[in-house]
């Protein structure tokens, strides 16, 4: 936690409600938005208040029992894709209304 700084950035998600971020900030490095949040969330979200979930692409590595994830495709999504994970995955070419 010594190295996250509360963003002041927000989104909202239909389903969990407001979404709170975090940036990142190692040495002379700051990386915005590298984490995400809920402070409060939709009743049937309650099991993620007081979790931080961590969007893979920024980061140098990721990993899950020694394997180096994947980003999920684009921007927007925070999917970490390891091998037994089967696509096709919701941020490529083409799946954008699916």
């Amino acid at each position: 936690m010594e190295y996250l700084k509360k963003s002041r950035h927000t989104s909202w998600c239909e389903w969990k409600g407001q979404a709170n971020y975090y940036d990142l900030l190692v040495k002379n490095k700051k990386v915005e938005k590298v984490a995400w949040y809920y402070t409060e969330p939709a009743v049937d979200f309650q099991s993620l208040k007081d979790h931080i979930a961590f969007y893979p692409a920024p980061m140098d590595g990721c990993y899950v029992n020694g394997e180096k994830v994947t980003a999920q495709p684009g921007n927007f999504y925070g999917g970490w894709i390891t091998h037994n994970i089967v696509g096709p995955f919701k941020g490529e070419a083409g799946t954008m209304f699916w």
